[in-house]
């Protein structure tokens, strides 16, 4: 018996020789494991346009990773890196648009040597434009700085920033410095809405080619959006889960997808493509319920609490849904934005999916004990021995797996 609070429950060991550095050549030639009716079968990825049922929706992430990483100089010549997280107030699509300055979480690099007040970056730009780039420490909490961005240039957006000056940042694990490639092959061939720091990579695998074979063949093809944070990477550091801080993150999700969700639910097979899109889908139907039982809900930014979706009384899907309706016509909005710290562990009863498409995570995180509470832990650990003794290629450009949940 698996004590499932313990992070060792969700070890396994990777070889750094396993962990891909770099992507394939063609996105759509990774491989594939099948895991359906307790059995798992060696595949490609291109088989998962016969694999997915013809009833299926395919719900995609269309984040798009922001070059996030900047680098400034001190008066003394002290390298100062700022790693942007999210903008400390508002939404991202608001502060990405900013002509006027911005203000941000942050990490800090080298923030021993941070002594001025503000640091700046002059560049010229392609157009010919002498821009100054500046950083200001506006507070600092436990894990992040508060820092306020601001340019010279009222023409130009914080994205245009983002774009001109910043880096992409790749996973830790990669041990490499970002390169040209990475800025296309590190994106989603369907990446819309600016604000991840990382890429939801289960979806790095799909092509136009592929996406419209699956149309074809009649499967739906739905967008959601969830901005990935920093802490996505962020290692469990204590021995239960239960003393585990989950990071929250930004979710953006339309009425009209609601509203379709809500009328085929019994005809659609749900599968997202991804963990970040399988917790946004949750999240939604557990703020539904809260929704529903809250008269002081907060209507700015709703937010779910790591553990709520273990307290909160669950309601049916469609009523939690309509809930969300609801409350949009009542303030006249076109997209549910919310925030969501969402852990999910065994025991967690799954509302929205019936199967999950993803790829290979690290040992002792909270993505593989998501995978574990989908399927089983013993299951889990039978599929990495497979990808393993496979010579599946493991993490964020490595190779992919759809994973059907045993019908009840």
């Amino acid at each position: 018996m698996y004590d499932t609070n313990l992070i060792d429950t969700y070890d396994y060991d990777l070889p750094l020789n396993r962990i891909a550095e770099y992507p394939l050549a063609n996105r759509d030639a990774s491989k594939l494991l099948i895991y359906k009716n307790k059995t798992i079968i060696d595949s490609t990825f291109k088989t998962i346009v016969e694999t997915v049922p013809e009833n299926a929706l395919l719900v995609f992430n269309n984040t798009r990773v922001v070059q996030a990483r900047f680098l400034f100089h001190t008066d003394t010549g002290a390298q100062i890196e700022v790693f942007s997280l999210e903008p400390a107030e508002g939404g991202p699509a608001e502060s990405m648009s900013s002509k006027e300055g911005v203000v941000w979480k942050c990490f800090v690099g080298n923030a021993k040597r941070w002594k001025q007040p503000i640091i700046e970056r002059r560049v010229t730009m392609e157009s010919g434009q002498n821009l100054v780039f500046s950083a200001k420490q506006i507070d600092r909490k436990e894990d992040y700085y508060i820092i306020e961005f601001s340019w010279n240039h009222s023409d130009l957006s914080f994205s245009e920033i983002f774009s001109s000056l910043g880096d992409l940042p790749l996973p830790p694990y990669m041990k490499r410095k970002t390169e040209e490639s990475d800025k296309e092959r590190y994106q989603t061939v369907y990446a819309k809405h600016e604000g991840s720091v990382a890429a939801p990579t289960a979806g790095l695998h799909f092509t136009d080619a592929v996406l419209s074979s699956l149309q074809q063949r009649g499967v739906i093809l739905k967008e959601v959006t969830l901005h990935v944070g920093a802490g996505t990477f962020k290692p469990v550091k204590t021995n239960s889960l239960t003393e585990h801080a989950m990071h929250g993150e930004y979710i953006s999700v339309t009425k009209e997808f609601i509203s379709y969700v809500k009328e085929q639910l019994q005809d659609k097979c749900i599968i997202p493509v991804g963990t970040t899109s399988m917790r946004t889908l949750e999240t939604l139907y557990w703020l539904g319920c809260k929704l529903k039982r809250d008269s002081d809900f907060n209507t700015a930014l709703p937010e779910l609490d790591q553990w709520d979706a273990y307290s909160l009384v669950p309601i049916s899907v469609e009523d939690s849904l309509k809930t969300i309706l609801d409350f949009l016509n009542k303030h006249g909005r076109s997209t549910f934005e919310a925030r969501t710290s969402l852990l999910i562990k065994p025991g967690y009863t799954f509302k929205m999916c019936k199967a999950l498409i993803t790829n290979f995570h690290q040992p002792k995180s909270t993505l593989l004990c998501l995978v574990a509470s989908f399927i089983g832990i013993e299951e889990m650990k039978r599929i990495y021995t497979f990808a393993m003794e496979y010579d599946y290629r493991f993490l964020s450009y490595g190779d992919s797996s759809i994973l059907f949940q045993d019908p009840k």
